[in-house]
């Protein structure tokens, strides 16, 4: 019996993917880093890896990398705020499924982001938690945060759904001891 749905944010919620994209391939871009929406998909949504690790297969330091991730972050947060939007269908399933089905959201993303792009949603009200990057310590597809969203939920994970769209994000949720898997393929392209 399904006990609870588990739902990524970035791509099944929310249309935010392209806005972090973008933010990233700017600031990349004021360094001479030309990144490529394929190579962006390659290296986040695929290995988990961060784009700015390009920069720094490039010779940049660390201390550099970081300024240049505050930059993205600054963009990617007026970005956030001006052109969020919730996806076809999302905002009447959360609806439709509270009261009956106990939800949480297990995100990569920074609280500061998620807290942005969600303050005029109204969607956070269907959730009993969120579990946003700065919640664990290790990211998709490492499982620890789908774990720590079953242990707070107090359930096993032959019990729960992961709603997920990224090949990361379902290979994080695969090494939960058998949790039930929904992959929403992108339908914006």
């Amino acid at each position: 019996m399904i006990e609870a749905i588990l739902w990524d944010n970035d791509g099944i919620l929310v249309d935010t993917e392209r806005l972090f994209f973008e933010s990233t391939r700017r600031i990349l871009a004021t360094i001479g880093i030309q990144l490529t929406s394929e190579r962006f998909l390659e290296l986040s949504m695929r290995q988990g890896r961060s784009a700015f690790d390009l920069a720094t297969e490039s010779g940049w330091q660390r201390e550099q990398v970081t300024n240049l991730k505050r930059q993205r972050d600054l963009v990617y947060s007026k970005m956030l705020r001006k052109e969020t939007r919730i996806l076809p269908g999302v905002a009447e399933t959360l609806k439709t499924l509270h009261g009956h089905t106990r939800m949480a959201v297990v995100t990569s993303s920074q609280r500061q982001h998620f807290d942005v792009m969600h303050a005029n949603l109204g969607l956070v009200r269907y959730f009993e938690f969120v579990l946003a990057r700065e919640d664990y310590g290790k990211t998709k597809p490492d499982p620890e945060s789908y774990l720590l969203a079953l242990e707070r939920l107090g359930i096993k994970a032959p019990n729960c759904v992961a709603v997920e769209d990224s090949e990361r994000g379902l290979m994080g949720d695969n090494h939960t001891s058998r949790a039930t898997t929904i992959r929403i393929p992108d339908q914006r392209q």
